[in-house]
């Protein structure tokens, strides 16, 4: 029924509206969609926080601390083991993996996984951020609309990232970073016809927002930056950068999994146990930590004393700069945990939430000094723009984000001088962000747009599957007359069962024609074994670096160990202009 459906309203809408215009009505579907998924999404989270304080309010507090976080990581790892099947795709690595490898084809579940699983490991206090799963959420629903009306890969690329800009922008009340980081994350560059769907979706997402959950994450930001504070904003953006690395390092190989050894159930207890003791000496690492954000913004430094064991010490400024220091590092640390027991989360808030202390402990520890007065809100916005154009490698990201959500439109000159050099060092010490660095290095999957478009090639297109094969029992003077009816230049050999036993090269054996010597030789003298072989299932890209490695121009193909044709690097080439073109004109939304 969904089937025909879909087909009934394609031809429709491909007699009425040009593909063009579509894509715009999409977009503006995906981004209503998206900022109800955002909603939703923060109801479900207020809703599991609301249940997990009134379990707490029965028991000493810091009691509750212990368990709570291991009842919402076993209760997301359960849904994914028992009722989505090991279904849903985690991480915003998946993504790219989909849009690479996958023709930006994402499985309809994960429109609804991430929003259950998410607000189950984060309301009960998992230390981790909501984005991560809206954005997954996000690309779901614009993979999927792009599929039912049966969008190109490119187009659907294009809808996938609009849900995304919505989802982010929903969150956060944010079109603008919304857009940017779709473009420096998930597409990878920042083109116009590219950003009017994205622009669209992102405003979209905002306005069903603020219709239905209205509230601003964080208060207004409203003193500007003096040129005293400059030098130290330098130093805050060198030691974002380091932190950055650090975020990416630590993150990274928690995020892989903990007590890997152990089943999943066990993994969960463990690391949520193991989360929960980390609350009970650091309440701040509880759930999101935007609370705290909140808090310090304003200029409410003493909310890191409530339900702390020691509040009382932390009276003494220097006990108070080294508290300040552990959550620096101890907030990516938890949110490791969270996410390698099995729980469902991004690092993007901890990194916001580590960015921000890390502010903090500047301006906190040079106003302890009384060598200089610091704006310490400032600094803690600074400080959470810098983390984030650090780890992610999307200065502009960065940027737009923290200035809209904090208002600090003031604040424009020192955000861009500490995203940049936390951005240059942190692009130091890895060419790519930690989504990037894990596919290259465990998938062998390249980031850019020529990468993309290889893939958006399927080999079945471009094999040649017109062949004449010989049988290495055959003369060479037999071979000679096959020649004559063919203008191939390179011939399978084939065993009984289909599979390829060798090759016959034109251009070996040209120089050796008239040559009487080899006229009465049989095939199994002259063929060679091809340098290697293409499988039917590899990615385009993946044979356009072989034919660049080995230096040839055509490639025998197999499909399940038998042999069904031959692929040309010149093919490929062809194919890969075609879709250049073809690409450039459906981008084109104004032509």
């Amino acid at each position: 029924m969904l089937k025909t459906l879909s087909y009934k309203i394609n031809r429709w809408r491909l007699k009425r509206n040009s593909q063009r215009n579509f894509l715009i009505y999409c977009s503006v579907f995906v981004g209503f969609v998206g900022g109800l998924a955002a909603v939703a999404l923060k109801f479900l989270v207020h809703l599991m926080e609301e249940l997990s304080h009134n379990i707490s309010s029965h028991l000493y507090y810091h009691i509750a601390y212990v368990f709570l976080p291991a009842i919402g990581i076993l209760g997301t790892v359960a849904y994914q083991h028992l009722v989505n099947r090991d279904k849903i795709e985690k991480g915003i690595g998946k993504i790219l993996i989909n849009i690479k490898k996958n023709r930006s084809n994402i499985k309809v579940n994960n429109i609804y996984s991430h929003l259950i699983t998410s607000s189950l490991t984060v309301g009960f206090g998992g230390s981790a951020g909501l984005e991560a799963p809206i954005v997954c959420t996000g690309t779901a629903i614009g993979s999927n609309v792009g599929k039912f009306f049966k969008l190109t890969p490119y187009e659907k690329t294009v809808l996938l990232a609009a849900g995304s800009s919505a989802g982010i922008a929903a969150v956060f009340n944010s079109p603008i970073a919304g857009v940017l980081f779709s473009l420096e994350i998930l597409i990878g560059e920042i083109t116009i016809p590219t950003f009017i769907p994205l622009l669209i979706a992102s405003a979209t997402g905002v306005v069903v927002s603020k219709a239905l959950y209205s509230g601003q994450l964080f208060h207004l930001v409203t003193e500007g930056w003096v040129m005293n504070a400059l030098p130290f904003y330098v130093a805050l953006g060198v030691l974002s950068g380091w932190v950055a690395i650090y975020i990416a390092k630590v993150g990274g190989k928690l995020e892989g999994g903990i007590f890997k050894k152990q089943n999943r159930y066990v993994r969960a207890v463990a690391g949520g146990v193991i989360l929960g003791l980390m609350i009970v000496i650091f309440p701040q690492l509880f759930g999101e930590g935007y609370h705290y954000l909140t808090a310090i913004l304003n200029g409410n430094i003493h909310v890191l004393k409530e339900e702390t064991l020691f509040s009382e010490w932390l009276d003494q400024p220097l006990v108070m700069l080294l508290f300040i220091a552990a959550l620096v590092f101890m907030k990516i640390i938890a949110a490791g945990i969270t996410i390698g027991a099995g729980g469902n989360g991004g690092t993007f808030a901890p990194t916001m939430f580590t960015g921000a202390f890390l502010g903090l402990l500047v301006a906190y520890g040079v106003n302890q000094t009384g060598v200089i007065h610091l704006n310490t809100v400032n600094f803690i916005a600074v400080g959470m723009a810098g983390a984030l154009a650090g780890v992610l490698h999307a200065p502009l990201t960065a940027i737009f984000l923290i200035a809209e959500i904090t208002g600090g439109y003031v604040l424009f000159i020192p955000l861009m001088i500490v995203s940049a050099i936390s951005y240059i060092i942190s692009r130091y010490s890895s060419p790519h962000n930690m989504y990037w660095s894990h596919l290259i290095h465990e998938n062998n999957i390249q980031p850019g747009q020529d990468y993309g478009m290889l893939n958006a090639i399927t080999l079945d297109s471009i094999i040649n599957r017109k062949y004449t094969a010989v049988d290495k029992s055959m003369t060479v003077t037999d071979f000679y007359k096959v020649l004559a009816k063919t203008d191939a230049n390179i011939f399978p050999v084939l065993k009984d069962d289909g599979s390829l036993e060798g090759v016959v090269l034109i251009d070996d054996i040209r120089r050796r024609l008239f040559n009487k010597e080899i006229a009465d030789s049989l095939i199994a003298d002259i063929m060679i074994e091809p340098p290697t072989v293409i499988d039917y299932e590899q990615p385009a890209s993946s044979v356009m670096d072989t034919f660049d490695a080995i230096d040839v121009w055509q490639l025998p193909v197999v499909k399940d160990e038998v042999f069904i044709g031959f692929i040309s690097k010149s093919a490929l080439l062809s194919k890969y202009r075609a879709v250049l073109i073809e690409q450039h004109k459906a981008s084109d939304l104004f032509a």
